[in-house]
């Protein structure tokens, strides 16, 4: 991948980054290249409000270098650009052990720089820090951080430097949890984690009740999902008037949020969106977040969202579907959303995914949306029925079960007594068959 050159005012010296990135065999060089580039927008995330150039470093062998991941050659290789440019930050497209970590600092930093090294999930924690907003949120991120800096912390000292004078300074992969010197040591760090695990486990006790709720309520649940950027938050924005922050850049939101929908037959559903996915999601992240990826888990149809200009859509589809896997939501029952069709030059008449339900969208114009609302109804047609109810004037207490578990579609009194027309499951019809009128 070639370097970038900028033309700058001597007077206004722009943030120097080096991404680099390790491939093992020449016929990963072209998803090496689409790994930089979206390594790339995590780090523009990261540094947002702040100029940066940005240099790249590649390299091919069979394995990764134990002491520094790229060898000794490209250390030093390194260590020439970032002198060269005044390249404050490094940025390496894996997981980095604490060794090569260290190792790799004092290979490339010169004598007093203050150049750091972090890897891919440093960055991700770091823009999550920046992201989170909620109390849960930011307790969620808190604990992936000390998790993964606990180990992380040798050679360091005792001020904890990954993560102290975050809040003043805005280095990326320094932005930490804490402001203080509370986590000055692994002992006190594993208080700390405890004591926000308690705390975490209060709020996802309530998010559960407030789900358990949802379930008892037989309002059918219906969870947007993707790949981060793909447009979640914009397409509830436009279905529900949620009002949530849409933004143009990575994990915009973290925080999921639940909307009432009614659908074209009055048939009224829950919309939540979830956190984004990316390849190489870290797991502290996915542990972190549990209660609020479980959204996806419990909920009654997927709508997955694909960026349709994005021409990595197939292999982020693929990420996404395996990180369902993982969260026990693969098999339900889903419908393949290609959203961001007014960027294409022309728009498939094809509706179909493989053997999947697929539409072609626009959150940001309202293109396909109908149609997306339809296919939402043919999905959860399949479990409910359209039922005509008829209740006696001196028997009303079912009328009652019969709105809070179903969507009520009509009610009118007649000389025989109250019938009400719903969408009901096979589990409300068995408990009020008796009163369903089969004309």
């Amino acid at each position: 991948m070639a370097q970038e050159v900028y033309l700058q005012n001597e007077e206004e010296k722009k943030y120097g980054v080096l991404l680099a990135s390790l491939y093992f065999s020449a016929n990963d060089a072209e998803r090496a290249e689409r790994s930089l580039a979206e390594l790339r927008s995590l780090a523009e995330t990261a540094l947002a409000g702040r100029e940066c150039e940005f240099f790249y470093l590649t390299q091919c062998r069979p394995s990764p270098e134990a002491a520094t991941y790229i060898g000794t050659g490209k250390v030093e290789e390194a260590a020439e650009l970032c002198k060269n440019h005044g390249i404050e930050l490094v940025v390496f497209d894996c997981e980095l052990s604490p060794s090569q970590i260290r190792n790799l600092e004092n290979g490339i930093s010169a004598k007093d720089s203050e150049l750091r090294v972090i890897d891919r999930t440093m960055l991700i924690l770091d823009i999550f820090a920046r992201h989170a907003v909620t109390g849960e949120g930011k307790l969620q991120v808190e604990i992936a951080q000390l998790r993964y800096t606990s180990p992380r912390l040798t050679g360091k000292g005792v001020e904890m430097s990954r993560q102290g004078g975050a809040s003043s300074s805005g280095s990326v992969g320094a932005r930490g949890p804490g402001e203080t010197k509370l986590e000055t040591d692994r002992r006190h760090i594993k208080r700390r984690i405890a004591s926000l695990e308690e705390q975490l486990e209060t709020l996802e006790n309530t998010r559960d009740t407030m789900r358990k709720q949802r379930t008892k309520s037989n309002i059918p649940v219906i969870a947007i999902v993707g790949y981060t950027n793909a447009g979640k938050s914009t397409l509830l924005n436009y279905l529900t008037d949620a009002g949530i922050l849409a933004e143009d850049k990575l994990f915009a939101t973290l925080d999921p949020t639940v909307r009432k929908l009614e659908l074209p037959s009055g048939l009224e559903v829950l919309m939540t969106d979830t956190v984004g996915f990316i390849n190489n999601l870290p797991h502290g992240l996915v542990k972190a977040f549990k209660s609020t990826l479980d959204e996806a888990k419990y909920a009654d149809v997927l709508l997955i969202l694909i960026d349709a200009s994005d021409e990595d859509a197939q292999l982020k589809t693929e990420v996404t579907e395996k990180i369902l896997s993982e969260l026990g939501a693969g098999g339900k029952p889903t419908i393949y959303v290609f959203n961001k069709c007014d960027r294409l030059d022309m728009i498939p008449e094809k509706n179909t995914f493989g053997d999947k339900k697929a539409v072609f969208i626009s959150a940001a114009t309202g293109y396909g949306t109908d149609e997306l609302l339809k296919i939402m109804e043919e999905e959860l047609s399949s479990s409910l029925v359209q039922t005509k109810f008829v209740f006696p004037f001196n028997d009303q207490g079912p009328l009652n079960t019969l709105y809070g578990k179903a969507t009520v579609l009509s009610v009118e009194y007649t000389e025989n007594g109250t019938e009400a027309v719903a969408l009901a499951d096979s589990k409300i019809r068995g408990m009020l068959a008796k009163y369903i009128c089969e004309e």
